[in-house]
């Protein structure tokens, strides 16, 4: 528990501190929590509201904040903690530092993730190897290997097939992904909602396509360990 005001802009971490018993006084309209005050989304949040709030602390991230809201914040005398995780190794550290900065000194239970929690959830030898993720359409964009969601996939034995891209979400073109011949297709359910409709279509670049939780892909903390088992059980035989 804390006794702090605490605001989470950052969908992945209000969903970890509800797990640790932590309730935030407000939070995005993102956040998936209807019975907790919302005050507008990740990229606009309602920066007078949160003010007037009178917050201990007001929790951002690096990729899913903008840095004017948070610039504004500070200006308001608002206390920031800052959060930001490119890969599976990080989450444990941030945690960390997050249990810190909200005051709180209970287990990290299942958001421990360790060489040993990623070890035998599934056997890599047999796992899909090569995987296309798209995170939107028109146009189709895809993730890097710079990406907590491409770190995801690794953990569990299957290679980003634009893992090497420049850019951290390039703009891809759907002759250079079948050209690239993907084992798998995962159409996440964000940030776009790809839904049953779009597996026929996406059938055109691998056999194998899955519809995926995208905060499973996408949201680290507290679901970490869980989401490495689903997506290990899922594609891993």
């Amino acid at each position: 528990m804390s006794s702090l005001r605490i605001v989470s802009l950052v969908p992945s971490i209000t969903e970890t501190l509800l797990a640790w018993g932590i309730e935030p006084v407000a939070v995005t309209r993102f956040c998936e929590q209807p019975t907790l005050r919302a005050v507008g989304g990740t990229k606009d949040p309602d920066i007078e509201a949160i003010v007037a709030l009178r917050p201990d602390l007001v929790v951002v991230d690096e990729e899913e904040n903008r840095r004017p809201d948070a610039d504004a914040l500070a200006a308001a005398g608002v206390a920031l903690h800052v959060t930001a995780v490119r890969s599976v190794a990080e989450v444990l550290p941030m945690l960390e530092r997050l249990a810190v900065a909200c005051g709180y000194h209970g287990p990290l239970s299942e958001a421990v993730v360790s060489a040993a929690t990623v070890e035998g959830v599934v056997d890599v030898s047999t796992a899909v190897r090569t995987a296309f993720v798209p995170i939107w359409r028109r146009p189709w964009m895809t993730i890097n290997d710079d990406t907590y969601g491409a770190s995801i996939l690794a953990a569990i034995g299957i290679t980003n097939v634009f893992g090497g891209a420049n850019d951290r979400y390039p703009t891809v073109a759907l002759d250079d992904v079948r050209a690239r011949r993907p084992d798998v297709v995962l159409l996440p359910s964000e940030p776009y909602p790809f839904a049953a409709r779009h597996v026929a279509e996406s059938a055109s670049i691998a056999a194998d396509v899955h519809l995926v939780d995208g905060r499973d892909l996408f949201w680290w903390g507290a679901r970490t360990a869980g989401a490495i088992a689903r997506l290990g059980q899922l594609l891993g035989s």
